[in-house]
Parts: structure tokens; C-alpha cells; sequence
């Protein structure tokens, strides 16, 4: 044998010797695991179903509100806005010695708008009215389809004449210091509300203050092509008084008082969709190949799944297959659903065409339908046993293309209902569009602070269950 072969025999010698111990070793670890602590680790797909769900009205809990109206492919939206204003506590118009020829100037009205949908040049007529019957409750839950009549007469105006508005010629825009312009409505009252407003002198608490002005409404009476999203909305109150500055001489002083529709007062927004019910139904008709959510029209989608279906496969590899006696304690690893989105998004396109500008919702609640009304009533934030929170996300397919989607993990939301001794046949939840805020925690880390239905317009056609929708879980025991 030559040299070379030598060392090549050994070294082969040496690897079948390494082999042999590393298979023993193996199997000796398998030797003296018990049967019932093995660990079982599996995978299965399931398919759910979809369909078209709506509710009447939404809460009214937005931060920005709609004005206006819009003919859209998902059917006319009309907004009108009911506002209390902010009492500014301990506040007094100058009084006392040395003050004199305290007068009234004008009352003005302010909206300010952040942005708008539909025609930018279209026209729009705003009006205005005292809430003359009654108010709300700060601690109040107000739907969006509240009787408006309720509130208010409608008997006078307490504008001097309807306000033109278009929308995109900014004609009362604030310039920023940074350049920018914030879009703004300013609109003159008539004489005899302004002498009304004036006469209020007492500013002790809101409650007071809310039995002598109880609110504002402010509609549109034409225009059926814009809706602006109205972010502040103040009342200022124009006056002016003379006091002595300097020995025998007067100084004239001009000045103004703002009331303000902030967060300490209660602002509802009025919505009502035409031909809602016609709407639902021709989505429906659809509802095999796309679903869709609509905002803030409270068209949902609703995802039902199979949850016995689900338990029963799952819990069969848990159980002894002789006496039936769970010996295996479940844990959802994974519980993937993609929603597909497949409406174009355009984001801040400035080539938005008539058919496309309804965008798609950024963030997207799937919520036990079950829970929906206490969620938002009591303004709880998303939990894996309730609520999971998705947010629009791209990526690309296969082509190059650009795709658009919202992931949900149910894992500990199904780990959860799989240890409940009986599940009902199917878990119904519901995709809900929804505005969030974010706080910084004291790790410097982002956490979601409030969620409500979202007012802002939207649209999000998404493939429905039938067009490839599965929830595809990885579930373990031991």
C-alpha cells in the first residue's frame, strides 16, 4: 500500500468511529425521552370565509371633522358638525377703575381645514346655527346618525349670508413660519347673535356657560362635489375699551377673545350616506372576489373562521388516542392572516383622478365582533384576546410589482380559545378602519395611546376568502 492510501484508510477509519458516536449519542437521547414529553411541533392551513357587514352609525370620536358633500363611487356622503365651545374659566372682559367705552366690534367664526376630498374647485356654501335645545354630555357617547333636530331649530341663521367656500383657493389661509399655509374659513356673524354672545359675561364653568350658548351647527346648503376635513373650529369675540396710561390721557385698546372647540368640550360629527342599504348590496353582489370597508360609512368586512374545525385538529395530536385524556398542553405558534389589498394606493399623488382618490385605510383593527361596541365605548386599546392592530404595508410581487396588505398574527389570540373547555362553531371578527395615536413610553419606545373608528374618508377593496384569503397556523405540544 503506498503511503498516500495509508493515511486515507485511516482518516476514513477515524470518520466511521465519529459517525458511530454521534448516532449512538443521538439515539440514546431518544432512548430516554419519555413518549409523553415529546414535543409536537405541526402545521396546517385553513380557509375562512368573507362577507360584506355594516352598522347603522359609528361612534363620534374623531379628532378632525368632515364638512360637506361628496358623490364618490361608494355612494353620497353628507357631513354637518355639532360643536359645544370651551368655557375659558375665571376669563373677564376688562372691568374696574380706569377702564371706559368697553364696546362690541364684530363676532367671527373660524374653521380651519387640514385637507380635503374631491374637486378642488368645486364650490361649497357654509352655514351655521345655534344648538337652541338642548346639549351634550361630556361624558356622552353620540353616534354619527344623531337627529340633528334634536339639537337644533334651524329657525335663523347667525351668519350675515351663506360663506362661499372653495376649497383649494385658501382665500383666509394663516401663513406659517415655516412657509406653509393653514387652510381657513372665516365667516362674520349676523348683529343680533353677536349681541347675544356679547351679553354672556359670566365664565365661572362649562356647565354654566353651556345653559346660556349650548353649541354651534354648521352645514353646507350646496355643493355636493368637496368635503373638508376641519380641524379647529373657534369663536372670536372682537372688542376694544379705552383706559389711562398715562395721566389725562386715554389709550384705545383693541383686542379679542377666542372660544375655542377643543378637547375639553364634546364636538360630533353628523354623517349620513344615501342609498347606504343599495350600496351594501351591490358590494355584496361582488363578495365572492372582493370585499370591501368603507370609511366612515361603517361598511366592514367580516372574517368568520372555522374555530371548532380549528380546535378539533388541532387538539386531536394532544390527546391520547386510546382513552381520549388531553396529555399535551396547546400553543399556537403562528396564526398568519394576509389581507390583500387591491385598490391602487396612490399616497400624496398629485395625479389622483376622480376614481382613485378614495384611498385605502392606513390602519386596520380585526376585532371580535362580539366586543366592537364596548371597545370603542370604553375606548380600549388592541389585546391579543380582542383586538389586533395592521397596518398598511407594501411589497413586491413576483414581477416587480407593487403590492399593498395588512397582516394580523392570531397566535396568542388562538392559544387562548383552544384552551377553553367548548368553542362555538365559528369566531366572527371584523376589519374596522381606525385612526390611532402613539405615546412615548418611558423606554423610548412607541406604543399605540388611543384608537377610534375613523371619520376621515377611506376605502380598502381587499381579495375576499374565496380569492385566497387562508389562516395558516404552527401549533406545538408538550
Amino acid at each position: 500500500m503506498t503511503k498516500s492510501g495509508w493515511y486515507i484508510g485511516c482518516l476514513l477509519a477515524v470518520m466511521s468511529v465519529f459517525s458511530a458516536c454521534k448516532n449512538d449519542v443521538a439515539n440514546t437521547g431518544m432512548s430516554v425521552l419519555d413518549e409523553d414529553d415529546e414535543i409536537i411541533v405541526l402545521a396546517d392551513t385553513f380557509a375562512f370565509r368573507s362577507a360584506i357587514d355594516s352598522c347603522a352609525a359609528i361612534i363620534s370620536q374623531a379628532d378632525s371633522f368632515l364638512l360637506g358633500e361628496i358623490e364618490t363611487n361608494y355612494g353620497v356622503l353628507r357631513a354637518s358638525i355639532l360643536t359645544q365651545l370651551a368655557c375659558p374659566e375665571g376669563f373677564r372682559y376688562p372691568v374696574g377703575e380706569g377702564i371706559k367705552n368697553l364696546g362690541l366690534d364684530s363676532v367671527c367664526l373660524f374653521m380651519y381645514y387640514s385637507s380635503w376630498e374631491g374637486d378642488d374647485d368645486s364650490p361649497l356654501a357654509i352655514n351655521a346655527y345655534m344648538m337652541d335645545k338642548k346639549t351634550f354630555r361630556y361624558s356622552g357617547v353620540y353616534p354619527t346618525d344623531l337627529k340633528i333636530s334634536d339639537y337644533c331649530t334651524h329657525e335663523k341663521s347667525i351668519l350675515t349670508n351663506h360663506r362661499i367656500v372653495v376649497a383649494s383657493e385658501k382665500l383666509d389661509s394663516i401663513r406659517n413660519s415655516d412657509g406653509t399655509y393653514s387652510p381657513m374659513v372665516r365667516m362674520r356673524v349676523n348683529d343680533d347673535f353677536a349681541d347675544y354672545f356679547w351679553n354672556i359675561q359670566s365664565f365661572e364653568d362649562q356647565d354654566q356657560f353651556n345653559d346660556q350658548f349650548k353649541g354651534l351647527v354648521l352645514e353646507t346648503s350646496f355643493g355636493s362635489s368637496t368635503i373638508l376635513n376641519i380641524s379647529d373650529i373657534a369663536l372670536g369675540v372682537f372688542y376694544h375699551f379705552e383706559y389711562e396710561k398715562t395721566p389725562g390721557k386715554d389709550t384705545l385698546v383693541y383686542d379679542m377673545k377666542a372660544f375655542y372647540a377643543n378637547s375639553e368640550v364634546r364636538t360630533v360629527n353628523h354623517l349620513y350616506y344615501e342609498d347606504k342599504q343599495q350600496l351594501i348590496q351591490t358590494l355584496q353582489n361582488d363578495s365572492d372576489t372582493y370585499n370591501y370597508i368603507i370609511a366612515p360609512a361603517g361598511v366592514y368586512t367580516r372574517l368568520s373562521f372555522p374555530m371548532k374545525q380549528i380546535a378539533d385538529s388541532i387538539m386531536r395530536h394532544m390527546r391520547d388516542p386510546l382513552t381520549g385524556d388531553t396529555i399535551k398542553r396547546p400553543y399556537v405558534n403562528k396564526a398568519e392572516v394576509r389581507v390583500a389589498v387591491e385598490n391602487k394606493f396612490t399616497g400624496a399623488s398629485s395625479d389622483i383622478t376622480r376614481n382613485e382618490w378614495l384611498q385605502p385605510a392606513e390602519n386596520m383593527l380585526l376585532i371580535k365582533e362580539q366586543s366592537m361596541d364596548r371597545f370603542f365605548k370604553k375606548r380600549e386599546l388592541p389585546s391579543d384576546t380582542c383586538a389586533l392592530l395592521g397596518t398598511l404595508r407594501q411589497g413586491t410581487d413576483s414581477l416587480g410589482n407593487a403590492t399593498y396588505y395588512y397582516t394580523y398574527d392570531l397566535s396568542d389570540f388562538l392559544t387562548t380559545q383552544l384552551r377553553k373547555e367548548n368553542n362555538d362553531p365559528t369566531l366572527n371578527m371584523l376589519l374596522v378602519p381606525v385612526a390611532i395615536k402613539t405615546s412615548t413610553t418611558a423606554t423610548s419606545s412607541t406604543a399605540v395611546s388611543s384608537v377610534r373608528q375613523q371619520q376621515t374618508v377611506s376605502a380598502t377593496k381587499i381579495r375576499s376568502a374565496k380569492n385566497g384569503m387562508k389562516l395558516e397556523i404552527v401549533y406545538s405540544g408538550f
